[in-house]
């Protein structure tokens, strides 16, 4: 039987195409999305439920039934400094003990490269980078199946993937270069898909020059040199 997987922020840039990429997995995505939010044409079959992520109750009824959530949330750079602490720590806690209530153990969260800085650029935001890292350990300590994947950069490019490897890490391995989104969306599923991701975290970037392996490989690769 195809899995029920969620996906919150699945209007995001990043969260389509995890959606995309389930549906051709043969899953069936389940699409958390703000009251407001537009998706592409191509999800609008999808089964979709709008919410305010900060009712509890809603978020229960959301998720009830799914068997993984991908927390693809996140706030974007922007003069409301308040948003980071809001969406991507708070937020995230919201998700991960919803997730505890309804006894949903595999979740996968996107963060970003460079989680937990102090020192970085994109700290004048509301210190994103910082509160990217309080979500990361709500999800840590939560008791549940959970991986963190950290993407570099993130490009819109969807041409010449499919021979772009992705350069695995763990956590703090990793300070720059970018991945295309679609590939980060794979990534995600591949995660799902992959136990020994679990209890991880994934920094991850790509380019041309980059072997091409499966996740299970390059896990073992990073054992070795841990």
């Amino acid at each position: 039987m195809n899995r029920t997987i969620a996906i919150s922020g699945a209007s995001g840039k990043t969260g389509y195409r995890i959606a995309e990429e389930l549906l051709e997995a043969g899953e069936q995505p389940r699409l958390l999305l703000q009251p407001s939010s537009a998706l592409p044409e191509q999800l609008s079959g999808c089964d979709q439920r709008r919410l305010r992520f900060d009712d509890g109750a809603a978020l229960d009824d959301a998720l009830a039934g799914c068997d993984a959530l991908v927390i693809a949330t996140g706030a974007r750079p922007s003069l409301d400094l308040s948003a980071p602490m809001r969406v991507d720590a708070w937020g995230v806690q919201r998700q991960v003990d919803s997730c505890r209530r309804l006894g949903i153990r595999r979740v996968v969260l996107v963060s970003s490269l460079c989680a937990g800085r102090w020192r970085h650029p994109l700290n004048l935001f509301g210190l994103i980078l910082v509160w990217k890292r309080v979500g990361e350990q709500a999800l840590e300590s939560s008791g549940l199946d959970w991986t963190v994947i950290r993407p570099g950069g993130l490009s819109e490019r969807e041409h010449e993937l499919d021979g772009e490897g992705i350069r695995y890490s763990g956590p703090n391995q990793q300070e720059s270069n970018s991945i295309p989104r679609r590939l980060v969306a794979r990534c995600c599923v591949e995660t799902l898909n992959t136990p020994a991701s679990i209890g991880k975290i994934l920094e991850i970037t790509s380019s041309a020059e980059q072997e091409p392996m499966a996740l299970s490989d390059a896990l073992v690769r990073i054992g070795a040199v841990a």
